[in-house]
């Protein structure tokens, strides 16, 4: 290994670890809510400005021609957006932090560690940085979700179905890597080769269960069941950041594998699997968390799709990835911007009418559920859905192209539904109100929108029209 360390290239893992002890020693010496929560943005900020600012750059951690830590645009971008989504969490966070529906000090420590994590698998040139990096993303989490005054029952089941899940997903992959390390006796990405022929069989085994634990960080099937009690379980920002961040984890790794191993067979099962079965089972939800949860899974089978070409798809899939996930956070930003502080979403029936109590809020949830459905005005979803298809087309993959759009088709019936709810006035019939809009009005009245989600919302929603109208700006970037 080459004895210099290029502590440029590792600018944005230094900030981004320097951000959760700023975090900490804010909270141990000041004592104050609004410096940790200023400390924690201002430090967020710095890892994005330093990852864009390094861009590509001469890796790092290097030997035999391969480097454990690899910074590229695509790094660089991703890296960037992890920073953004901690910044915009905390920006949701604020209101509940403040009625102290968290500790402060614990929320932004425990959350900068996993941006932290998130940064790492960016920038993974080998298997075990790309392992270490995820799991950094993901222990903070399980304390996340749980972490709420008082402690409730859902909160800790929550927490502890993600935990149990989450180690019998990281035994899976760590499993797959051994067998992968026997067979071709290489960890780092650039160095993976096809095995010799008395090895194949090892090797295609430790594919199979390096994908399959890998799986679980993107909630594809068939570990995906934790994601819907865990999301309605955890505080509503850190569902969005679970279904957001820590999916983008699994996404890159998932990319970093498909790259130099062939897993295209897998890939494509797990694709058909998880986009029917989060489509099919969406349908039925009668609660808002619970349908963009399954909503999400649906999501992450469309980026599947794209990934069971290998190589060629990559970049077709971590487009699909960034336009999902500014949309998908854009959606939890408005159910955040729509409960009290602390609260928990609901049934949908609870988001009737708030499209007419809160027009722009309305708009911007119909924009994130257009979007994910893959139609206007949502552009950035219909990109996304069509880079996908395209590649599938454009590499003689129609038949799973085919089941990505009907499975699209499946999808507008419950993004219609709820959108329709938004604007639909509650019943006459059995309420001594005559008027529906004073009953509404009554029944659920227009919360405040403090100024930090609505500075996260006005930004989440720009860049989602932003890239729905130059959405080669962030292909660009990625290739």
């Amino acid at each position: 290994m080459s004895q210099s360390v290029d502590h440029v290239a590792l600018l944005p893992l230094y900030l981004a670890a320097g951000t959760a002890v700023l975090a900490f020693l804010a909270d141990l010496f000041i004592a104050r809510r609004a410096a940790v929560l200023a400390t924690t943005w201002l430090g967020t900020l710095a890892t994005a400005v330093s990852a864009l600012a390094v861009g590509a750059h001469a890796g790092t951690f290097c030997t035999q021609g391969a480097c454990s830590w690899v910074p590229t645009w695509p790094a660089a971008v991703t890296a960037a957006l992890f920073a953004a989504l901690t910044a915009g969490v905390l920006a949701f966070s604020a209101p509940a932090l403040r009625v102290g529906f968290a500790p402060a000090g614990e929320f932004c420590f425990l959350l900068a560690c996993s941006m932290t994590g998130g940064v790492v698998v960016a920038y993974a040139g080998d298997l075990i940085s790309l392992i270490v990096g995820l799991e950094t993303l993901t222990l903070p989490l399980y304390v996340l979700v749980g972490l709420r005054r008082p402690a409730t029952a859902v909160a800790a089941s929550a927490s502890l179905t993600f935990f149990l899940i989450s180690v019998v997903s990281t035994a899976i992959a760590l499993l797959g890597i051994a067998l992968n390390y026997a067979a071709t006796g290489a960890v780092h990405l650039a160095l993976l080769t096809a095995p010799s022929p008395s090895f194949r069989a090892v090797s295609e085994v430790g594919v199979a269960l390096l994908v399959t634990g890998l799986a679980f960080k993107v909630a594809a099937v068939p570990l995906h069941a934790w994601a819907p009690a865990t999301y309605d379980g955890a505080p509503i920002p850190i569902a969005a950041y679970l279904s957001t961040a820590s999916k983008l984890g699994g996404i890159l790794a998932l990319a970093a594998v498909v790259t130099h191993l062939e897993a295209r067979a897998i890939l494509a099962i797990l694709a058909v699997l998880t986009m029917t079965i989060g489509n099919v089972v969406a349908l039925r939800q009668t609660r808002m968390i619970r349908l963009l949860a399954w909503s999400s899974i649906a999501q992450a089978g469309y980026i599947l799709a794209a990934l069971a070409l290998g190589s060629p798809g990559v970049p077709a899939a971590l487009a699909y990835a960034v336009f999902f996930i500014t949309l998908e956070f854009l959606a939890f930003g408005v159910v955040v911007a729509l409960c009290p502080p602390g609260a928990s979403a609901g049934p949908i029936t609870d988001f009737r009418g708030a499209g007419r109590r809160s027009p722009w809020l309305g708009a911007a949830l119909v924009l994130s559920f257009a979007g994910l459905a893959g139609l206007p005005p949502g552009l950035a979803g219909l990109f996304a859905k069509l880079s996908v298809v395209d590649a599938l087309i454009a590499h003689h993959w129609s038949w799973l192209a085919a089941v990505v759009v009907l499975n699209a088709v499946i999808a507008l019936a419950y993004y219609v539904r709820v959108s329709a709810l938004l604007y639909t006035l509650p019943p006459r019939i059995g309420l001594s109100v005559a008027d529906p809009v004073l009953l509404d009005a009554a029944l659920h009245p227009r919360l405040p929108i403090t100024r930090p989600v609505a500075a996260a919302l006005a930004l989440t929603a720009a860049l989602a029209v932003i890239l729905g109208f130059a959405p080669q700006l962030l292909l660009n970037a990625l290739t």
